[in-house]
């Protein structure tokens, strides 16, 4: 493991309000300015934080061929070292990175690891790629991986979450069997009540009226009440690609549904979403038009606040990785220069509670293609984030 301590760098902090009412505040003064960046394992690609309810720092990871590759699992040590990893995917080279928005994901609950990952023409019985979910055993080994998709139809942009109640969801989406089209694509969820036993049939979580981005990710999160959140990326009317969030109070019964911010463009951006909580708030991040915004969520009410600008130019950002510590200030991440095949630079801006920007962007190049980041807060307190 490559361990870097890079301090914050000047560059211009302009708020950029794009489409909808955006909230700006002045900039604090920064007392703890570094932000610790850590490299994936074994050159990986796509790192997945999760932290348990014991501040332990979980972490899976991407290895191999973009289109056919494997996901590892490991943690972070006390001494900030990386233990050995092990290989969560029991058939070789089921696990895909290409496009940024179908790889691996990871939840970690009640001492048990889940990951779900968008499965690779490896995986495949016939023409649709399986929606992979596998769980951790005692002994720290996997479970062969399984489908939980049940219908008909391709999909796109898994996610999973799990709560301290054993509830364990498994999200993507996909077009309304029968029906063709991005006007008719819905987010959907695979719902298990006993910690990834058995899992139920997919139902829809979206309105039938939001469309859903055909090749875009999609977000997942459960808090500590135990309410799932989903962002996903609309194409009602096929022009306007909205950022939306779902949220259930009932463990996935039922989905309220609200528009976080407008993005009127008639073609698939392949973007990317984060969720995180701490601080007596959950946080989402998103991308609109090259730029990155984040919002906080009233846990009791399920009411997103208006979207904050990271500060800057808006200038080909995406992939954003969003962490908050439980003072309540914010760390938001992203990439920059990211394309198809096309690697980048990591950039990320810290927030106080009032959601003022504090100290200047940081920024680090390296960010390989296909990959992505993830910013995560460690046992001490600290923001860090992994490339």
């Amino acid at each position: 493991m490559c361990l870097l301590r890079i301090s914050s760098l000047t560059v211009l902090s302009c708020a950029a309000a794009l489409l909808c009412p955006v909230s700006t505040a002045t900039r604090s003064v920064d007392p703890t300015p570094r932000v610790e960046l850590l490299r994936v394992p074994e050159a990986g690609l796509q790192p997945d934080v999760a932290v348990d309810a014991d501040r332990r720092v979980h972490l899976i990871y991407f290895s191999g061929e973009p289109l056919h590759g494997d996901v590892f699992y490991t943690r972070l040590e006390p001494d900030g070292r990386f233990a050995r990893a092990s290989r969560v995917n029991t058939q070789p080279g089921t696990v895909v990175a290409t496009g940024n928005v179908r790889g691996a994901h990871l939840a970690v609950a009640k001492g048990r690891v889940h990951v779900a990952w968008l499965g690779s023409d490896r995986a495949r019985n016939g023409e649709v790629a399986p929606m992979l979910y596998t769980r951790s055993r005692p002994d720290g080994t996997f479970e062969p991986e399984r489908n939980v998709h049940q219908n008909a139809g391709p999909i796109d942009g898994g996610s999973v979450a799990a709560d301290s109640q054993g509830h364990v969801y498994v999200a993507w989406h996909s077009e309304t069997p029968g029906q063709k089209g991005e006007a008719t694509r819905r987010a959907w969820m695979a719902r298990s009540t006993d910690e990834g036993t058995t899992f139920a049939p997919e139902v829809a979580a979206s309105p039938a009226s939001a469309g859903a981005c055909g090749c875009c990710g999609t977000g997942m999160f459960a808090d500590r009440r135990g309410t799932a959140y989903v962002l996903f990326r609309a194409a009602r009317e096929s022009a306007h690609r909205e950022t939306v969030l779902l949220t259930s109070a009932d463990s996935g019964s039922t989905f309220a549904s609200q528009v976080l911010q407008d993005w009127p463009i008639a073609a698939c951006p392949m973007s990317t979403y984060a969720l995180s909580e701490g601080g007596g708030a959950v946080v989402a991040a998103w991308e609109t038009a090259g730029q990155i915004y984040w919002a906080s969520i009233d846990p009791s009410t399920r009411t997103a606040a208006t979207p904050i600008a990271a500060p800057g130019d808006a200038n080909g950002r995406k992939h954003p990785s969003i962490a908050r510590n439980e003072n309540g200030e914010t760390l938001v991440a992203w990439t920059e220069g990211m394309g198809w095949s096309r690697g980048g630079s990591l950039a990320w801006q810290r927030f106080d509670r009032a959601g003022s920007p504090v100290g200047d962007i940081g920024r680090a190049d390296g960010v390989p293609a296909w990959s992505l980041i993830s910013a995560f807060v460690r046992p001490d307190g600290r923001f860090a984030i992994i490339y």
